[in-house]
């Protein structure tokens, strides 16, 4: 009898993770057993003597590696939040597996044989509309995956493709060693904390304690990064902590630069080797915006204007500093401190003051009472399901009608087994799975700041933004009707599923929602009008200089994925691709590409222009609940009926003209950010 928790089925009411059960022994065993499986699928497949069909060919292929994606999903899931040295020893050995499969399926002239023939049929058999798109979606994949190589061609691929699933979790490795590494900031000198927010202070404090060194103080970076470089009025320490986090992989120990220009020679080969001129060229052809001319006309046309007003923003600062203090020159480390402090002294408004009406308890129930206000949704904590981590919460969602929608893991708090960011997981997608409807679980993931002793965990706005950012991800997944498991939820096109976490991000200003959940952590008064029309009035602040980093940040993506260029120096090649949209000077040792996760081990390759591209829908599709009324049901049931329930089963494009009545503009992007 089997024992291995990741291959026992329905062993709870809601088909959760057994994590009590999991052991690292466990997933090795598991996945070979599990691919042993899959082969035999496709060998029926393959073996079938009737005439190729939807149902004894798509339909057995869409289900026949069920099992191996749960594995190394809550592998992966494991890698990412809880990643002790022994799971991190088996990300290559698990990305080789996996890698070595989908060569196998994909490369298969027998399995892809039948696929074609059923493909090239499609028009004499009446398939409905998810069946079709389940046909279009497996032979396309099949195609991008090198099904239509020759031999030679396909033992190429395979090298290919073996090379780059060793190389990005190495390069994440590094991330996070690097991160690890740095993560403790030491001060021993009480003066040094002039400026840093009292309760930064205290945790600090208290950290310092668990380490045995009670008279110094231990901001850990991760959490206090952002908030040394805006509130610390000590400018070496602001360029120290610069310099340690934009060094990050940029040569020493953990140096990711002859990674990331392996990587970006490979993936250049490989969309060569598949018929594209470029690795951006492959990608692309899989996106909304569908070429690289329409996301270099994106990066263009907000370019400018951003530029312009990060100018205006940053000689605006450099005049103000010289005033206060003498400082003739800005450094990358002053812009945040002195933009925090013109913010308080100019709009007589400290950012701080927000905390006390952001506790982290009440700013979940705040999400959960505009999803409930928008969709009808509830969530009620479980104590029987099994959970990855004691600060790990998870809820029951059902809908209005009290039918159960799946399970959300929230998971906010930092670890030094947890990888930096915030991000939204699917443990189980929605839709059919071996004759059977899987209902989703998806994680909501976060490191933000923690209670201490004498507080509970208070939140900056940017924190709690991050919140409504990442629950929009998870209303995605939650809330994907589909027929076909491979067609929800996150299945979209890349530049596609941000538009579901960035127009969430829109409630959050809103007075009537700030007054459903942002009170005061000890006397339960509601955040004062005053503060949230400051907000508001600052909503565009520093707008231009955020749009530019975000907008350098695309052109850094697409420099390193549209052509390989043989580079010598990754700084230096960064510095040439910035060097018309750069207003401060460059930093001696520093390096966005070294630890760029998202586009070298996070799947924003040729797409990191995806989250401008996202903010042009949301704002376009936001405009509309503005006309409506932002709980207006007709309008959300629109939404969750055209956008979040569809998945990937029609074009994103079609969904939007649905839901909207037209395509986007860019109107409203540039209106909202305050660039026109």
């Amino acid at each position: 009898m089997n024992t291995n928790p990741l291959l026992l089925k329905k062993t709870n009411n809601y088909n959760s993770v057994p994590f009590k059960n999991i052991k690292v022994e466990h997933f090795i065993p598991a996945l070979n057993k599990s691919i042993l499986e899959a082969e035999k699928n496709i060998s029926n497949i393959e073996n079938c003597v009737e005439e190729p069909s939807f149902s004894n060919v798509i339909l057995p292929i869409e289900s026949a590696f069920d099992t191996v994606e749960y594995i190394v999903t809550v592998y992966y899931h494991y890698f990412a939040s809880i990643a002790s040295d022994d799971i991190r020893k088996l990300v290559s050995e698990i990305s080789s597996i996996s890698t070595k499969l989908n060569n196998d399926v994909y490369l298969n002239e027998k399995l892809f044989k039948k696929i074609k023939y059923v493909y090239k049929n499609k028009e004499s058999n009446n398939y409905n509309s998810d069946d079709l798109r389940l046909l279009d979606e497996i032979y396309s994949s099949f195609i991008r995956n090198g099904a239509n190589l020759n031999q030679v061609d396909k033992a190429k691929y395979r090298t290919l493709t073996e090379k780059l699933s060793q190389l990005s979790p190495k390069y994440s490795n590094n991330v996070l060693n690097a991160t690890n590494k740095i993560n403790e900031y030491w001060i021993d000198n009480e003066d040094d904390l002039i400026g840093i927010p009292e309760n930064a202070v205290e945790s600090a404090k208290l950290y310092a304690k668990s380490k045995m060194k009670e008279d110094l103080w231990c901001f850990t970076l991760d959490t206090n990064f952002g908030i040394l470089l805006k509130s610390c009025k000590n400018r070496a320490i602001r360029a120290e902590v610069y310099k340690l986090y934009g060094s990050k992989c940029n040569g020493g120990e953990f140096d990711n630069s002859d990674n990331l220009k392996l990587i970006s020679k490979l993936r250049h080969e490989k969309a060569n080797l598949l018929g594209y001129d470029t690795h951006a060229d492959y990608v692309l052809d899989r996106r909304m915006a569908k070429n690289k001319k329409n996301v270099y006309k994106l990066i263009d046309d907000l370019i400018k204007p951003s530029y312009k007003a990060a100018l205006d923003e940053y000689n605006n600062l450099k005049e103000y500093a010289l005033n206060k203090d003498n400082l003739k020159e800005l450094e990358p480390w002053d812009l945040q401190y002195y933009s925090n402090l013109y913010k308080m002294e100019v709009y007589n408004f400290d950012e701080e003051v927000l905390r006390p009406y952001f506790q982290s308890e009440n700013v979940i129930q705040g999400v959960f009472e505009v999803a409930n206000k928008l969709y009808g949704l509830t969530f009620n904590e479980l104590q029987e399901v099994d959970k990855f981590h004691k600060d790990v919460k998870v809820y029951e969602v059902k809908d209005y009608n009290e039918e159960f929608i799946g399970l959300l893991y929230e998971d906010i708090y930092p670890r030094s087994t947890k990888r930096g960011g915030a991000w939204m997981n699917q443990l189980r997608s929605q839709g059919m799975s071996s004759g059977e409807k899987e209902y989703p679980h998806v994680t909501f993931n976060c490191n933000l700041t923690k209670s201490t002793t004498s507080k509970p965990a208070l939140l900056s706005l940017s924190e709690v933004r991050t919140i409504f950012h990442e629950f929009g991800h998870c209303l995605h997944g939650l809330l994907t009707d589909v027929k076909y498991k491979s067609q929800g939820g996150m299945s979209v096109y890349w530049d596609f599923v941000e538009l579901p976490s960035q127009i969430f991000e829109n409630w959050l200003l809103e007075p009537e929602v700030l007054n459903m959940f942002a009170k005061h952590y000890k006397t339960g008064e509601l955040i004062p009008s005053e503060y949230i029309d400051k907000i508001n009035e600052l909503k565009t602040y520093m707008s231009g200089t955020m749009s530019l980093r975000q907008l350098q940040l695309c052109k850094i993506d697409m420099a390193w994925h549209d052509g390989y260029k043989d580079i010598d120096s990754v700084e230096e090649y960064e510095n040439l691709v910035l060097k018309d949209c750069k207003i401060l000077g460059h930093v001696k040792g520093n390096s966005v590409s070294s630890s760029f996760s998202h586009i070298f081990s996070g799947g924003y390759s040729a797409g990191y222009y995806s989250y401008k591209w996202a903010e042009l829908l949301e704002a376009d599709a936001f405009e509309k609940f503005k006309e409506t009324g932002i709980f207006n049901k007709d309008t959300a049931n629109s939404f969750r009926n055209n956008i979040l329930s569809k998945g990937n089963t029609e074009h994103p494009m079609n969904l939007y003209v649905k839901f909207r009545g037209r395509e986007p503009k860019v109107d409203a992007l540039l209106k909202k950010s305050g660039l026109v």
